[in-house]
């Protein structure tokens, strides 16, 4: 355990090698978890799940849980934005016990595992289980929102200010690169199931279980090389929810941070959306198969790696907050042209999956980095519960317009192109925020370029 007292930046007493053991350990959670986002969350459930779906709908396609009519090709994305609501409960909480007691680790490691086994649960996910897998769909979102509150809330302490956006840049990079090399595994099985002798929905609950097992393995890494930090007795003495209403007044004295998060809000809701709805729209709009739709996300992996890389470079000279304003500007070209997309028409499918991916990784990754610059010294586990309420916890909207969208009209495609609204206004919001002034105002020193 270490004993530093939590701050913004690492301790100057600190030797580089330390700092830099860490933030290796650090980016091994971005390898461990993103299998799920990719493999999962991104690629087999949507489609798996809205079959299960399908199979137990009544003759007029509806699902029926807890006795309210679903449309079956609906069910998914009700099950993504109710996991979101749980989150939202679930997160400021987390957020605010890492910070009283200082001891992120365990608080990781049960959020992680619990995701993990509900993942690995999704191997028994067949017939008309739609249910269970709406249930373990929940649980592993979830946990995946809590753990990431932990595990970004680690970045102002192992990383100065000059080096955020390079190391949120390269935690986003393993990320993918996981993901995609986990999908070559998935692709292979999958387009080969006979050969190993198993039906193709077999094939889909191995992938899914797959993910599980990957995570937890994984993240025995970042629990051994990451330190917990003594917390200041100010910190140490708040509980519960009074921690909470303290944290909310609190960000209220910081009303550029919160003008911030309110842009991230709007335009990661529908970042959110694409990542959980493409496949759906892929297979049920355009007709494409399953292969065709991993080799998609898998090029989106591939690409996602090399943008994060390019854009946390670019931001060194044009800064942050300018990098992802372009990069709002892409995503808005990108969904807009998705509405016009041929089916049946793989190739294109592809064009629209490598812009995705350039803007992808590194539109998250430096919002990360940004954002650490307006968290004050010894409150980075709530602050990032916020941010991650914006990232995770409020990405409820998106997923809901988009089923609602399906079931009132019939068509994916009227459901896809209402995303663009969320890149656009976003854009706007951020454009208002003054950067280095929200920076100041949080006590912290302002980057040559940010």
């Amino acid at each position: 355990m270490g004993t530093d007292t939590v701050r913004a930046t690492p301790p100057a007493d600190e030797s580089a090698a330390e700092r830099r053991r860490e933030q290796r350990g650090w980016y091994m959670y971005d390898w461990a978890c993103s299998v799920y986002s990719t493999s999962v969350l991104t690629v087999f459930l949507g489609p798996y799940l809205t079959e299960i779906a399908k199979s137990a709908a009544d003759g007029d396609g509806y699902v029926h849980p807890l006795g309210v009519p679903i449309s079956a090709g609906s069910f998914f994305a009700y099950a993504v934005s109710a996991s979101v609501i749980l989150s939202v409960v679930v997160m400021p909480m987390a957020g605010a016990a890492a910070d009283r007691t200082g001891r992120k680790k365990p608080l990781l490691a049960v959020a992680a595992y619990l995701g993990a086994a509900a993942t690995a649960g999704m191997f028994f996910l067949d017939g008309d289980r739609y249910l269970l897998g709406g249930f373990l769909l929940i649980v592993a979102n979830a946990s995946l929102a809590v753990s990431m509150v932990l595990y970004n809330s680690y970045l102002p302490q192992i990383a100065p200010p000059g080096e955020r956006d390079a190391v949120s840049s390269r935690g986003w990079a393993f990320g993918y690169a996981s993901g995609a090399l986990v999908l070559v595994a998935n692709l292979a099985l999958f387009l080969a199931h006979d050969t190993f002798g198993v039906p193709e929905s077999t094939a889909v609950r191995i992938c899914l279980a797959s993910a599980g097992v990957w995570w937890g393995a994984f993240t025995l890494v970042p629990l051994r090389r990451l330190r917990d930090r003594k917390v200041p007795p100010s910190a140490a003495s708040a509980r519960g929810w009074r921690q909470l209403a303290s944290t909310v007044r609190d960000m209220r004295r910081h009303p550029h941070t919160l003008s911030f998060l309110l842009a991230y809000l709007v335009y990661n809701d529908g970042v959110q959306t694409v990542i959980s709805q493409a496949s759906v729209y892929g297979s049920e709009e355009l007709g494409l198969g399953q292969s065709t739709l991993i080799v998609a996300v898998l090029l989106v992996q591939v690409l996602a790696v090399v943008g994060a890389l390019a854009m946390g470079r670019l931001a060194r000279t044009c800064g942050a907050k300018r990098t992802i304003l372009g990069s709002l500007v892409a995503w808005t070209v990108t969904i807009g042209a998705g509405f016009f997309l041929p089916a049946g028409a793989p190739v294109w499918f592809f064009v629209l999956a490598a812009g995705i991916g350039l803007v992808l990784g590194g539109s998250q990754a430096l919002s990360r980095s940004l954002f650490s610059h307006l968290v004050p010294a010894g409150k980075e586990a709530e602050y990032f519960s916020a941010y991650e309420i914006s990232d995770r916890g409020m990405a409820w909207l998106g997923p809901l317009i988009f089923g609602l969208t399906y079931q009132l009209t019939g068509s994916y495609r009227d459901a896809i192109v209402s995303l663009v609204a969320f890149f656009v206004i976003g854009f706007v919001l951020l454009v208002r925020v003054p950067v280095e002034r929200a920076i100041r105002d949080a006590g912290n020193p302002v980057p040559d370029r940010i």
